[in-house]
């Protein structure tokens, strides 16, 4: 009597490493990959290009950027000079106006805010725990299986 069975043949094993289904997913997204390495090479030529325009000397031998940092020079200078002024000013301000203005300032609502605030970070920075802790027993468990595939494969 002759049986129909096929003879017990190892299965043949793809040539593609074993990636897990989360990365497959996202490697198969199509042209999207292609699209965002266009743009980052395009985005580095332009910013290339215009660093190399405004640090290239002119015909006149400066640099086209040298008015502008010149400029911003003379600013910080004039607010280097008036600090001290200015900022006596705003601590007399302060001190004439500081305590009216914290009493206008709802702190017992603010409070209130905050508590309910903390209450919901609590439960996203929970949830988020509970998701890691999923994603890596998920990761460590296809790990496990793929060395025991390949002990038993190996004979040991």
């Amino acid at each position: 009597m002759a049986t129909t069975a096929i003879p017990n043949r190892p299965r043949r094993r793809s040539q593609q490493p074993r990636v897990s289904v989360r990365v497959r997913e996202e490697a198969d997204g199509g042209h999207e990959n292609q699209y965002d390495l266009l743009t980052a090479a395009l985005i580095g030529v332009t910013l290339g290009a215009g660093l190399t325009y405004l640090l290239r000397r002119g015909p006149s031998g400066r640099r086209p950027v040298m008015p502008l940092v010149e400029t911003v020079g003379r600013g910080a200078g004039w607010a280097g000079r008036h600090a001290v002024r200015l900022g006596r000013a705003g601590g007399r301000w302060a001190a004439d106006h500081g305590g009216a203005a914290w009493e206008r300032i709802p702190r017992e609502e603010i409070r209130e805010h905050l508590s309910d605030y903390r209450e919901n970070v609590g439960e996203y920075m929970g949830r988020a725990r509970e998701a890691i802790d999923e994603a890596v027993a998920s990761e460590l468990a296809d790990l496990r299986r793929a060395l025991r595939r390949q002990r038993k494969r190996l004979g040991i």
